[in-house]
């Protein structure tokens, strides 16, 4: 593959994830009220004391908004859509030596 269009094909898959994140950023609302639910959060742990970091007998921990928003489905669907992903990107490559056509394989 020529470098111009590896360089064309990152900055599209990048402009396009910029306006995803932005629509995402405006549509909830903006940094301001997860701001306020992040100190409101941060001071009750201080005050309540704290627990284990990582409690294997809860389950996943998901985020509150994923979870009470009633979006674990789709939630769901993202995590196994990009292990699939990684998973087909993992064969692609290991079966045929890369991505290029110009490129010598690495075995």
């Amino acid at each position: 593959m020529q470098r111009w269009k590896q360089y064309g094909s990152m900055a599209a898959v990048f402009s396009a994830f910029l306006a995803v994140g932005y629509w995402g950023f405006t549509a909830t609302g903006g940094a301001v009220p997860w701001a306020k639910r992040a100190s409101q959060a941060l001071q009750r742990g201080v005050q309540d004391g704290g627990g284990s970091l990582v409690n294997l007998g809860r389950g996943i921990i998901v985020a509150g908004p994923i979870r009470k928003g009633g979006l674990m489905l789709e939630f769901g669907g993202i995590v196994l859509a990009f292990a699939l992903l990684g998973l087909g990107l993992y064969v692609y490559v290991d079966r045929y030596g890369g991505f290029g056509d110009d490129e010598r394989p690495t075995r």
